[in-house]
């Protein structure tokens, strides 16, 4: 009988730590990914271009084709490899001719991108759409112009009529579109965790080691920036409370105001290395070089320890992509330049 009701008394003491932990985790501004589709779709959705099935198949075939580049060698998967985290796991992204970023900066990871408010580390554009233009045209990224796009994707009669299935018989094949349709492939890489559904109530979803991690995630302030359903995303000051160790490392200082996209901490665990310019490959030294920079906080290898057990927990549930079947090329396409 007495152990029963000392079961009892545990069980109901865990229940209210887990309830007053997901009320402190929701005052501190973190939010999770809906479990109810409906939802979650009103989240990831766009109006002017709503998702359909269609769509998303066109847009992850775009995704994996190589010959939407000058070089006919590199794809947006390449850049942003969803078989793992998303990005390319590398510290500065290489483009076309093997091009290093100029600006010595690495990929962000693709996965929950549609829920960032700002997309690239300078945050420029606002939205997938506008986004999906940008590393097709750049010289050391694929190296396309607009021009090569719509001459790729309209020399192939079965990307013809999936535009027309995707958007009507009488869609104008633009590059603007070709963008839009890879960019509600992206809409749906959302890849909910073991994090949401403790939000969303189901308070065992977390280990013991990972709750501790929560609580010291919120107490030691990193919720400053990274909050909201990305746990990141959004655009923030950079070097508050000291200097970053590997400032020198290229030449990115931020946007015209000093400002750092923040990254998302969901899959985290699968995206080194870390920081902007890709310096840190241990999760735990990044935290605390970001507790030393942003916080102005000494955090332990204890707290360090205790944070990296919580985002574990962000790695999430990935949809399983089943690699597209690519059209054959015919004589109209343009033929691969590595030049």
């Amino acid at each position: 009988m007495y152990k029963k009701i000392a079961l009892s008394v545990v069980l109901i003491t865990s229940s209210l730590l887990a309830s007053s932990l997901v009320d402190d985790a929701k005052k501190a501004g973190l939010v999770a990914i809906p479990s109810s589709k409906a939802a979650l779709m009103k989240l990831i959705d766009n109006p002017k271009n709503p998702i359909t099935g269609k769509k998303v198949e066109l847009g992850k075939k775009l995704y994996f084709d190589p010959r939407l580049s000058k070089s006919g060698f590199i794809s947006c998967n390449s850049r942003h490899n969803l078989s793992e985290g998303g990005d390319d796991g590398i510290s500065a992204a290489i483009g076309h001719k093997w091009t290093a970023n100029p600006h010595h900066l690495n990929s962000p990871t693709v996965y929950n991108a549609v829920f960032f408010s700002s997309q690239f580390w300078d945050g420029r554009d606002a939205h997938l759409e506008a986004q999906a233009q940008g590393p097709i045209q750049a010289a050391p990224e694929m190296s396309a112009t607009p021009e090569h796009v719509v001459a790729v994707v309209t020399s192939m009669p079965q990307y013809v009529k999936d535009f027309k299935d995707a958007y009507g018989k009488d869609v104008k094949i633009t590059f603007e579109k070709v963008a839009d349709t890879i960019a509600t492939f992206e809409r749906v890489l959302v890849t909910p965790s073991a994090y949401d559904d403790f939000l969303n109530g189901k308070k065992n979803a977390l280990t013991k080691e990972q709750k501790a991690g929560l609580k010291t995630f919120i107490d030691k302030g990193c919720v400053t920036c990274h909050t909201g359903i990305a746990v990141g995303g959004e655009m923030n000051a950079f070097n508050v409370t000291g200097t970053y160790k590997f400032q020198e490392v290229g030449d990115f200082r931020g946007n015209k105001d000093g400002l750092v996209k923040v990254p998302t901490l969901r899959n985290i665990t699968q995206t080194a290395p870390y920081f902007h310019n890709g310096q840190f490959w241990e999760l735990k030294d990044a935290i605390k070089e970001m507790g030393r920079i942003q916080l102005g906080t000494t955090i332990t290898d204890k707290e360090a320890s205790e944070i990296e057990a919580f985002l574990k927990s962000l790695e999430g549930r990935k949809k399983t992509i089943v690699l597209p079947q690519l059209p054959s090329s015919t004589a109209l396409t343009p033929k691969s330049d590595i030049n």
